[in-house]
């Protein structure tokens, strides 16, 4: 398949799209109701179905029953992180496994032309990305993703959950799974900013960003600090009117959302004929200048909050104007307070 009919490729073997990186329609005044109908397809699929249909799953076959949960216990609480480590190996090892180890569409629609494992960095544990990125998703994030999954199940289980059930409140369950995703982006938005501020980023969020050039197994390579605020998105539904199945659905959205975010890949081939959207050029573009691109524009805060970057020259001149003023406005300060060190 020739990527090249979808984007460019620069010198060093880097992929990038032929068309800017748009927000979804939804926040724009006036209304377009026509181009929300378009992008209401690529809403529910194919990611957010495949979430929605894991926590439906877990519910169906993976959950211990209601009167087991009422009693914290060593025993079904590692045999959900037994099944959460297996789900992700099986998920992101798929990932890992077509498009970095048997490289089945070569660097075909990938943003950065290297792959990680060709090189080695010492910002990593054993001087390799992949290593790190695997025992940190082990070790930290399927751990603390359990955690919160034990705690929130055993609060419902306890009643300190609301918990309604879809017989007698179809259309209220209805609203909040569909309002999953923007309550995960609003969230994620949030604890990024914060994660971004200096302190947090050197001893917190820096773990993550060594991953400048992203594959699969960086989704949930991240501090364990990080860890808990980013899943803690599950803790929405101790206040919210809602149900386990939509708490899940939560926690799987942010657990295994972080996937096509971090796949490396604007597209994935799925056979010849087949591209299915990964939608990571605005997280990448993250990974690669660090402070664009906070949200995965489906709520527009990035714009909102000058922080977006659509991949564009546009958006680079944008960013580059606002470092100019940040750096002129840091030079005023330093400026300053030299003045005012020499009168006293």
């Amino acid at each position: 398949m020739d990527d090249l009919k979808y984007g460019t490729r620069n010198k060093r073997g880097d992929w990038a799209p032929n068309q800017p990186v748009e927000t979804a329609p939804l926040f724009t005044f006036p209304p377009r109701f026509l181009a929300i109908l378009k992008w209401l397809p690529h809403y529910f699929f194919p990611w957010n179905a495949i979430f929605a249909a894991s926590a439906v799953a877990y519910w169906a076959w993976v959950v211990p029953p209601v009167e087991t949960m009422q009693r914290l216990g060593i025993g079904w609480a590692a045999w959900l992180y037994a099944v959460n480590a297996v789900c992700v190996l099986l998920f992101y090892g798929a990932f890992e496994l077509h498009l970095y180890v048997l490289k089945r569409q070569e660097n075909r629609f990938k943003y950065n032309g290297k792959f990680p494992a060709d090189q080695k960095n010492t910002a990593f544990w054993f001087e390799s990305q992949n290593l790190d990125n695997i025992l940190r998703t082990f070790l930290s994030g399927v751990t603390i993703w359990t955690t919160i999954e034990v705690a929130m199940l055993w609060a419902y289980a306890n009643g300190y959950a609301p918990w309604l059930s879809f017989a007698e409140n179809p259309w209220t369950l209805a609203l909040v799974a569909l309002v999953v995703p923007i309550i995960h982006e609003f969230h994620f938005f949030c604890i990024h900013r914060l994660i971004h501020t200096p302190f947090l980023y050197k001893w917190v969020h820096s773990v993550h960003h060594n991953s400048v050039n992203p594959s699969p197994w960086s989704s949930l390579s991240m501090h364990p600090v990080e860890h808990l605020l980013y899943l803690g998105t599950a803790f929405y539904h101790l206040i919210l009117p809602s149900n386990p199945v939509l708490m899940l659905y939560q926690l799987h959205y942010a657990g295994f959302g972080a996937i096509p975010g971090h796949v490396g890949f604007d597209k994935v081939e799925v056979g010849e004929e087949t591209l299915v959207d990964s939608h990571a050029y605005a997280h990448y573009l993250h990974h690669k200048y660090f402070e664009v691109n906070y949200g995965d524009a489906l709520i527009p805060l990035d714009k909102w909050f000058g922080t977006w970057h659509d991949g564009s020259a546009e958006g680079e001149a944008r960013m580059q104007e606002r470092y100019r003023r940040r750096k002129e406005k840091l030079a005023a300060r330093k400026a300053h307070a030299e003045a005012q060190g020499a009168a006293e």
